[in-house]
């Protein structure tokens, strides 16, 4: 019983001092407190957009905003002024000199290409006329890769306990509680985090398969395959950009393995969509995610920028650092309109708060949920 108590006063701490730090945060950039740390605007990240679900345990819940938060997200942005952007349009805006001087921008992006994002997404950046980019993944697209954090969320909530072998033998992790599956879905992803990734998720999928959760049928279910792409590329507010062929961390990759990656990812997109992708996402995107080697091959591959999830503004002093630039996160848990011109002041990151609401969460031990 203490374990389970550590754990759920553990998280309310965390998540406490960050809506603390958050509301702080607010009350400064509307007191107009360091101005320059807005820099030059923001990148925001977002990946699933749909109304709540309701199972006992969330894991992913900080992967999740509802349309009423986007829409309020979008309000509140352009009563602060800005102005938004597609993303390939931030790299023009980025070679501009004096580009801090100008409206500050801002961009949204969303990652993996989940069916809601057209279903629920769209009509909001519809009804505001705002650019957005989607990530694509191959593997995701073509059903060949499963999504590990979706697999290991649908089977830890059918279940009352699991035995799995983490590599010291089978344990039994109790899956009773809302904090039990949590908990799990943490053990979990320190496993992934330890590699090789492949065989890692590949483990898990056979332990849902067990279970009878099909990892490629969930693919199937969340994300848009090649036509729902294609249509969607077409739409005059929508840009695809190239997330990799499996969803893997690229830093744990040797050098070869990560620039056929990259490259398979962008060729795939040209051959399907008739348009090569400017715009490259790092999966996972934290720091142990994404190497210097990284950045370089983005460059190298042609281009024109490439996005982490680490967080922070755009800042002139990025201009020579366009396959590297920060994202900030609409996380799940922070789903108050305020908190996003909080967070695109700048503030939080310049006075090194540090909130841990920027990293998709899926891979890090320190993530918010997976930590």
């Amino acid at each position: 019983m203490t374990g389970r108590f550590d754990a759920v006063w553990r998280r309310s701490v965390k998540r406490a001092l960050i809506l603390g730090g958050l509301e702080a945060a607010a009350i400064a950039a509307r007191a107009k407190i360091m101005p320059s740390a807005r820099g030059c605007g923001a990148i925001f990240t977002l990946h699933h957009v749909r109304p709540p679900e309701g199972h006992p345990a969330e894991p992913n819940a900080h992967l999740d905003v509802t349309p009423e938060f986007l829409d309020g997200a979008i309000r509140r942005l352009k009563a602060d002024g800005y102005e938004f952007l597609s993303l390939c349009d931030v790299a023009a805006r980025m070679k501009l000199p004096g580009s801090a001087s100008t409206k500050p921008f801002a961009a949204f992006t969303l990652d993996d290409g989940y069916r809601d994002n057209v279903e629920y997404a769209l009509p909001v950046f519809e009804r505001h006329g705002v650019p957005f980019t989607v990530f694509v993944a191959k593997g995701f697209a073509t059903r060949t890769h499963g999504m590990w954090w979706e697999t290991l969320a649908a089977l830890l909530n059918v279940m009352a306990e699991i035995r799995f072998d983490f590599g010291a033998g089978e344990i039994t992790l109790p899956l009773e509680t809302g904090t039990d599956k949590l908990d799990a879905f943490d053990h979990f992803s320190r496993f992934i985090a330890s590699g090789p990734e492949t065989e890692q998720v590949a483990a898990i999928d056979a332990l849902a398969a067990r279970y009878g959760i099909d990892a490629l049928a969930m693919t199937a279910q969340l994300t848009m395959d090649v036509e729902e792409l294609r249509a969607l590329s077409q739409h005059p507010l929508a840009s695809l950009g190239a997330h990799t062929v499996s969803h893997r961390s690229i830093a744990q990759l040797d050098g070869q393995e990560a620039r056929q990656e990259m490259l398979a990812c962008r060729d795939w997109m040209e051959a399907t969509f008739g348009t090569r992708p400017k715009t490259f996402a790092y999966p996972y995107g934290t720091a142990n995610a994404v190497s210097e080697r990284d950045k370089d091959l983005a460059r190298e591959l042609g281009f024109d920028l490439a996005v982490t999830t680490r967080p922070g503004t755009i800042g002139e002093a990025l201009r020579d650092r366009m396959t590297a630039l920060p994202r900030i996160s609409l996380n799940g848990y922070y789903q108050v309109p305020r908190y996003v011109s909080a967070l695109a002041s700048g503030l939080p990151f310049a006075l090194s708060a540090k909130p841990r609401i920027a990293g998709d969460g899926k891979l890090s031990p320190a993530g918010e949920v997976v930590g």
